[in-house]
């Protein structure tokens, strides 16, 4: 367990690869880990193109509003949801709801899969839906859900900073506070608030006034 929490704080998002091909073993490995992924009613509505070709990648690129680094990717794989299955099942939730998120949660194994594996990724979803069923010749029936760049990184970008967990888990209900000294002691919330505060305060009474 100690290895996956790891691996999930390494990961980063990649943007700039290594002019070298990726391993079809490789490949089949980050697909393999996509494939075992949740999904509503297991309908696995998720499919995948894998690209290599330089001209269908730039045309790639290009939908995705002219992100011309993504051109320095080897391979690219397109993930797609099947909407029929979704929405045959669960109506307009599935094909709004449930498909994005099955193929989300597809994404996240497959690039933590990647990381594992000594690959690089990047999860691109701005794109202009049109011009990407264009270029990848998709069919009405599915919808594009995110590009996943694949590589060789060829650069280290530094740790993002995260949100403290105390500020974005709630007790019972929204906003509520957790009381025990195992989670997050309150007394710790209240001292940072004090010391805020006294340094608002502060800086308030040294202020200059105006003549």
């Amino acid at each position: 367990m100690d290895d996956l929490i790891d691996l999930m704080k390494i990961r980063r998002s990649i943007r700039k690869y290594l002019h070298a091909p990726v391993k079809w073993d490789d490949i089949l490995q980050v697909l393999n880990a996509a494939h075992y992924a949740p999904s509503s009613g297991n309908q696995q509505s998720w499919q995948f193109i894998v690209i290599e070709d330089k001209k269908r990648i730039k045309e790639i690129a290009n939908a995705c509003f002219d992100q011309a680094w993504i051109e320095t990717a080897p391979v690219i794989i397109a993930v797609i949801a099947d909407i029929r299955k979704t929405s045959r099942l669960y109506g307009i939730r599935g094909e709004r709801l449930y498909a994005i998120q099955e193929c989300a949660a597809a994404i996240q194994n497959l690039i933590l899969m990647a990381e594992n594996i000594g690959l690089g990724s990047c999860w691109v979803g701005a794109f202009d839906e049109k011009m990407m069923h264009i270029a990848l010749d998709a069919p009405d029936s599915v919808r594009v859900q995110a590009i996943v760049t694949l590589g060789y990184p060829d650069e280290k970008p530094p740790e993002p900073s995260k949100i403290d967990l105390r500020h974005i888990v709630y007790y019972e209900k929204f906003g509520g506070l957790f009381r025990d000294a195992k989670f997050f002691p309150l007394e710790n919330i209240m001292t940072k608030l004090t010391k805020a505060k006294d340094r608002v305060v502060s800086r308030i009474k040294t202020r200059k006034k105006p003549n």
